[in-house]
């Protein structure tokens, strides 16, 4: 058959045709493959970017969870309060956290999503729980609070009232005190000779080389309001150095008088009946008197009552 022949050039033009669609075919195919392939890609891809951001946000759950609880132990401790579980959920949070933060490095499975978003839910029960508590302690707390400083005002209103009770009291018990003390009147000072002659002066001057004893006698003025009991006078007869008189086997002695201890010469037993008793003192000092200004003081319950001097020439 001639090369150039009709039939020929017929068979040459289907041939290249088929090749044509043969090219085409496959050429659809490939791109087909290399679309789904893309496609796929982008589908892995895009799961990758879903997990990544389902990582990050359960990452900020747990981060806000902690923040939560700690924030509940601070309130508790300022409460004076402490609470060992909640601690121990901070702990597990943390190694939660820890965990969670591993996975950035390595596959973060769905089995994984779920586990630590149970685990987030039921820690925020924990928190809500803990949280209603906590609000309820401190409504407790403010009640008492109210209660206390009502207490306190109460008491420090018995208080300041006890005070001015005391305070009256003690003004009441040193005015009595101060009513009742007892007045020496007519206080006169005679002396008695080696002979047992008694010598009075008015202007209490004496020789002293004749004096053997000293009297001292007075009389108490009445007091309605000094008890009617058993008290002692005492008497200081202080020489013209100042010291008084003191000799214990004359019976003198010491006593306290507003805090300060201070000698006696002698001292007086009585009943006061508020009858104007008269009492007296003999005094012999068993020795040689000195010459000067003498002075004789009354002393009971505490007072001063009387004082008078004399003059040994």
């Amino acid at each position: 058959m001639p090369a150039n022949s009709p039939e020929t050039r017929s068979n040459r033009k289907l041939l290249i045709g088929g090749l044509l669609v043969v090219l085409i075919s496959i050429n659809g195919i490939l791109i087909y493959m290399n679309y789904q392939k893309k496609e796929k890609t982008e589908e892995q891809a895009e799961i990758i970017r879903v997990k990544n951001s389902e990582l990050e946000n359960q990452i900020k759950v747990y981060e806000a969870l902690k923040a939560d609880f700690e924030r509940q132990s601070q309130e508790l401790q300022a409460m004076g309060l402490e609470n060992d579980s909640l601690e121990t959920r901070i702990m597990a949070i943390a190694a939660d956290l820890e965990e969670l933060r591993g996975f950035r490095k390595r596959s973060y499975s769905l089995a994984d999503q779920r586990r630590f978003r149970d685990r987030a839910s039921a820690f925020e029960k924990q928190l809500k729980d803990k949280d209603l508590e906590i609000a309820q302690l401190k409504q407790d707390n403010e009640v008492l609070f109210t209660e206390n400083t009502d207490l306190k005002t109460t008491q420090n209103r018995l208080t300041d009232s006890l005070t001015t009770v005391k305070a009256t009291n003690a003004t009441l018990t040193d005015k009595v005190r101060l009513a009742s003390r007892l007045e020496a009147q007519s206080l006169n000072v005679n002396v008695v000779n080696q002979r047992g002659k008694e010598k009075e002066d008015k202007d209490n001057e004496f020789r002293a080389k004749r004096v053997d004893k000293i009297r001292v006698a007075f009389k108490l003025a009445p007091n309605d309001v000094a008890a009617k009991e058993p008290k002692t006078v005492y008497m200081r007869l202080i020489e013209p150095d100042g010291a008084a008189l003191y000799n214990l086997s004359t019976g003198s002695g010491s006593f306290e008088i507003d805090g300060e201890n201070m000698y006696y010469t002698a001292k007086r037993d009585f009943v006061f009946d508020n009858t104007q008793q008269q009492l007296s003192f003999l005094y012999d000092k068993n020795a040689a008197y000195k010459e000067g200004k003498h002075i004789v003081e009354l002393y009971a319950d505490g007072f001063l009552i009387g004082k008078t001097d004399f003059v040994l020439k």
